[in-house]
């Protein structure tokens, strides 16, 4: 982000004003982060839940299919359960054909500031719960209506919209490390997973 915004600044892209105003909101975001940890009761039962399961499935838009994308990764390269990361604007076009009654899935739902995104991840989340899905929703706490079509609601601070992959890759991680941990894996340690290249 920093160095975003150093670039935006020599190239003239960001008013000072912006500039400063995001690295104001970058100052509060360790709070906010440790606010999200803070509230993982529900994220750990859901861990102790779905420690069985075969497979999830993420889902977002915007900024939150990156995020969705490092939750499906965390989770396989740590519990060994397959899980799959996809942009929400191709449900339709594929990844709609897997969902099965009681398939997890995790969404996350942009903030109120992208109303239009919000709106159609919204809908997405109300197609697959009506095929049976296990929705488990990530959006800011006040935002009724993703609350509404959620199975499990997980409540994010309310950050400007390229500032939410902070706070709302948090439960995800949290959650792969608390379902790996009762499979009894090593965390630190994944099966075949090279941190480091030490051959080409």
């Amino acid at each position: 982000y920093l160095l975003g915004l150093y670039l935006a600044q020599l190239r003239g892209n960001k008013y000072k004003d912006e500039i400063s105003a995001i690295l104001g909101e970058l100052q509060k975001m360790p709070a906010k982060i440790q606010k999200v940890i803070d509230n993982d009761t529900l994220v750990k039962e859901l861990g102790a839940e779905m420690k069985d399961t075969s497979s999830v499935i993420f889902l977002g838009r915007h900024v939150g299919f990156p995020v969705a994308l490092e939750g499906a990764l965390k989770l396989k390269e740590i519990s060994y359960i397959h899980a799959e990361g996809f942009a929400a604007g191709e449900l339709k076009h594929g990844p709609i054909a897997l969902i099965s009654e009681g398939l997890p899935m995790f969404v996350v739902v942009p903030p109120h500031s992208r109303d239009q995104l919000r709106d159609k991840v919204i809908s997405n989340i109300a197609e697959v719960r009506a095929r049976g899905a296990r929705t488990i929703v990530l959006a800011e706490a006040n935002d009724a209506d993703a609350r509404a079509h959620a199975d499990h609601f997980i409540e994010l601070p309310h950050v400007s919209t390229l500032l939410q992959p902070l706070p709302a890759i948090v439960p995800l991680q949290l959650f792969a490390c608390e379902v790996a941990t009762l499979r009894g894996h090593d965390v630190d340690q994944p099966r075949n997973l090279a941190k480091s290249v030490t051959v080409e």
